[in-house]
């Protein structure tokens, strides 16, 4: 594991960003953790955030011409990987992002910021159902631009409805690589090596959860 994807465990858990407890999701299970982005929600986290989805992408080797944010929670991710990577990696890419309502005033549309040309990377928070990815990839194309890749917090490794999570799904459908800056797995040996007895503890209820609902490898 890279200092960024432990740097961003620690981070998530002591923002309440990654919580431990009882969960209901909205597939109706019950899972004893849960990952809310929306929570980093200061000056000092956002550009922590801003920096791992840099690293993240950097690491990846992935090149593209525009990062595109979906709204709303990938507007603010988007800006910040876009200085991170300016400042951090001298990458200085255009950004752009949706509205969910079009403007019928002043230069109107649904699209802020730069153009979507060439080819496009996204930045979001999660993948669960994978509706706002897909909705993304249309916009982009929508543009005559082509979706790169994505670029994701966290990756539950989890099956939707079928054996293969929303990340396999868009991967296999779409032809693009998900990069997420942290795996469950990497939540796992964080919380193994670094915890506390009652994190450990965590680890092992999460453990068993993904046995029940973990992608088969």
């Amino acid at each position: 594991m890279h200092d960024y994807q432990r740097d961003f465990i620690a981070s998530a858990i002591e923002a309440d960003v990654l919580s431990f407890g009882s969960f209901t999701l909205k597939s109706g299970r019950i899972s004893p953790y849960f990952f809310n982005a929306g929570l980093f929600h200061d000056g000092r986290t956002l550009g922590m955030l801003g920096h791992c989805y840099a690293e993240a992408l950097e690491r990846s080797g992935l090149e593209c011409d525009v990062l595109f944010g979906p709204a709303y929670k990938g507007i603010p991710l988007v800006a910040a990987t876009s200085v991170a990577l300016s400042v951090e990696h001298q990458r200085n890419l255009p950004y752009a992002y949706n509205r969910k309502e079009a403007k019928d005033h002043g230069e109107g549309g649904t699209l802020v910021g730069a153009p979507l040309k060439g080819d496009v990377v996204i930045v979001d928070d999660v993948i669960t159902a994978g509706t706002a990815i897909n909705e993304a990839l249309d916009i982009i194309r929508g543009q005559g631009a082509r979706p790169a890749g994505i670029v994701v917090a966290l990756d539950r490794e989890e099956r939707g409805k079928s054996e293969r999570s929303a990340i396999e799904e868009i991967k296999e459908r779409h032809g693009i690589p998900v990069i997420p800056i942290v795996t469950l797995s990497n939540v796992l040996d964080y919380l193994m090596q670094h915890g506390n007895n009652a994190l450990q503890a965590h680890a092992e209820e999460i453990r068993l959860y993904r046995d029940r609902y973990g992608v088969k490898s």
